[in-house]
């Protein structure tokens, strides 16, 4: 089973990601660019690679449901389709004739979705909750990856038009993430919704800038 990253651990994931700090003379700066895939580097860590194959154990029930259902589907949607290049190719075929075939087509394959989603849900968020645990510890581990690698500006490799010896640090992040997250759950409790972990992270740095912010501000006489 292929098992993606979410868009919505995508937009969390983005939420965390460090932003380095451009030294004001930056021709004097003696440390150098990377580029880093975050995505990629939470489906190389360890701790993602076993949690999946432990999905595949733990909801194997669910996944050869989805799959025995998905592919009753598949066959279906094919014979709509079948039926509907058929109406297609008759001589005297015309749009108001063939638009009942495709209406037919589109209807099923909306309503086939919708199924394979409500027979996924379990799954995709023990997925999603496995993604959430590695990505509260992405800011550290990409922090700590440039300091070893002496990068101070990290950009993302779909930023970049053109490179020349601008070095690729996924595989430090990576390395970094195996030892802050050696594992990770992948019963999600009850209550879970995907990115929520992340969510919580940052509420709780917010807060801590606001009240050292307050700290720091002089007692009113």
């Amino acid at each position: 089973m292929k098992m993606l990253i979410k868009a919505a651990m995508l937009a969390a994931i983005s939420t965390v990601a460090v932003t380095a700090t451009v030294p004001a003379a930056t021709a004097q700066s003696k440390k150098g660019v990377a580029v880093a895939s975050l995505p990629r580097a939470i489906a190389l860590t360890n701790a993602y690679k076993t949690a999946l194959s432990q999905i595949q154990v733990t909801y194997k029930a669910q996944i050869d449901a989805r799959d025995s259902r998905q592919k009753v589907l598949q066959a279906e949607l094919q014979a709509l389709a079948v039926a509907y290049e058929a109406e297609a190719k008759k001589p005297n075929a015309t749009e108001a004739s063939v638009r009942p075939s495709a209406e037919a087509f589109q209807k099923k394959q909306a309503a086939a979705q919708q199924e394979i989603n409500q027979l996924s849900q379990q799954i995709d968020l023990a997925v999603a909750y496995v993604e959430d645990q590695i990505t509260v510890k992405l800011d550290d581990a990409v922090k700590a990856a440039m300091e070893k690698k002496n990068v101070d500006l990290l950009l993302k490799p779909d930023s970049i038009i053109a490179r020349n010896g601008t070095s690729d640090i996924t595989q430090a992040v990576v390395d970094e993430l195996n030892v802050s997250v050696p594992s990770a759950q992948i019963v999600p409790p009850a209550d879970y919704q995907p990115g929520s972990l992340v969510q919580a992270q940052q509420r709780a740095l917010i807060q801590a800038a606001q009240a050292q912010q307050s700290g720091a501000q002089p007692q009113s006489r």
